[in-house]
Parts: structure tokens; sequence; C-alpha cells
């Protein structure tokens, strides 16, 4: 599904409330340096498309107008969330435009908070990592602390990439970040993934003794994923999981 627009929604979130997405990818294809095999916004293959990324001047006066209009209208927000189609770290100017979102935020919404949902591959960048102290909801993906199973399921782009090189870019936050673990089985390519194992819970857990997240998301497929080989994790598979998890001293949602 890709999103069309540079700020799009609100739409409901399960963990962020009212949520107005911020896309700082193309508006007609997907640049990512993962290839998730669940992205919402499908695969890399579908291509980059012919708009290319937009300017920080059109990111600020679109969200401007929007925010406007919803304010004028009364609605409620709970979050102004960077998402969309790809990586939004990869945006040359993610700095600069995560200053002018708080300053927008401060301007017509003061109480809601300032999220991005991240891969974490661009963290080790000084201005991205700057950046991203800067926001309210730091949240960055750890599907598996295991090689094998991140190779098949997150599929990076860059053979640099591995989960020793994303928990470093994690660690560096010194707990001022939140991990989120999407939770999936199924096969890819016909080989088979399963990150609800003992052996992928206990690699997971090292990492988190690492990382010293504030909060940890673990959740399963809600949407229809761009592979029909995948399968959504139960409600108790998953309570078991983050049972494992506060267990281990982490906070969980």
């Amino acid at each position: 599904m890709i999103f069309h627009e540079t700020v799009f929604g609100p739409i409901h979130s399960r963990r962020l409330g009212t949520s107005l997405g911020v896309n700082l990818m193309p508006n007609d294809g997907k640049v990512c340096s993962f290839d998730c095999v669940y992205c919402e916004a499908g695969l890399n293959s579908q291509g980059a498309g012919r708009d290319g990324i937009p300017s920080r001047h059109a990111v600020h006066r679109a969200l401007d107008a929007r925010l406007r209009q919803l304010q004028e209208a009364g609605e409620t927000l709970n979050s102004i969330t960077f998402s969309g189609n790809g990586e939004p770290t990869l945006h040359p100017d993610f700095k600069a435009i995560v200053e002018d979102v708080i300053r927008l935020r401060d301007r017509y919404y003061p109480t809601a908070a300032v999220t991005v949902l991240s891969n974490a591959t661009m963290a080790h960048k000084s201005d991205v990592a700057a950046a991203l102290r800067l926001v309210d909801n730091n949240v960055l993906k750890l599907d598996s602390a295991v090689a094998r199973t991140l190779r098949l399921v997150n599929r990076p782009v860059s053979h640099d990439i591995n989960p020793e090189a994303i928990i470093n870019n994690l660690k560096s936050f010194a707990g001022q970040c939140i991990v989120q673990t999407m939770l999936l089985r199924g096969s890819v390519d016909g080989e088979p993934i399963d990150n609800t194992t003992a052996e992928e819970v206990d690699a997971l857990l090292e990492a988190l003794a690492v990382i010293k997240p504030r909060l940890v998301q673990l959740y399963s497929i809600d949407r229809r994923p761009p592979l029909d080989t995948l399968q959504v994790v139960s409600r108790d598979d998953i309570e078991a999981i983050a049972a494992r998890v506060r267990a281990a001293g982490h906070a969980v949602q």
C-alpha cells in the first residue's frame, strides 16, 4: 500500500493513537535500506517511482497546512509520525525536517508526540542520531538478533547490515529508544522463518540486555503482507514471549 501523499491521515495506530503520518520518501514508489517481507508499503521491487523525495520546504508546507486544518476542525492528535514509503532517515535533510516538525507540533498540537519509525540502519550517522534524540518516540526495528533470520525477514540492501551493526546502533542511544519487533512465521523463497523460537527469543533478550531500551513493542502482522507465505503469530504466543521480556526487566507493550 503506497502512500500517495507527503502528509497522510490521521489514522488510528494501535500504539500511538490518532497519528498523522509524514512520508519523506517518494509518493509514487518505495525507497528503503530494508526490503521487509511484511512491509505494508510493499516490496522494493515496485521501484522508486518518478516523483523523487519531497523537499524540506514541501514537507513543511504540507504539514503546516494539514495541522492548521485539523486544529481549526477541533480534531485531536496524539502523534506526528515519520513513516510511509520506506526509511525516513535516508532523506538528506532528515535532521532539519525533524526540527521543523517539532516547531510545527509546538505551534499547533503541543501535547502530541513526534515519533519516528526507523529500521536503525542509518543511525550510525551523527546527524541522524542527533535527530532521533530530539523526538519523543525513537522507535527502532529489531526483528531478529539472528543473522539468517534478519537476512530472510528484513532483506537488507547492503551486506554491511547485520544484527551486530543494528544492535550497536541501538545501543548508542543509551536507553533513549523503543525497540519494535515484528513476530512472524512462515517461509520466504521456500526457506522457513520463525522468530518466535527459543533460540530467537534468547538472542533477542541478549540484545535487549545490551540496548537497554525504555520500551519493547512486540506485535505481529495486522495488514495483508506482500507475501502470502507469512503467518500471524497468535496473541497467546506473543504474550508468552512478552512475559520472558518482562522477566528480564524490560517494559513491554
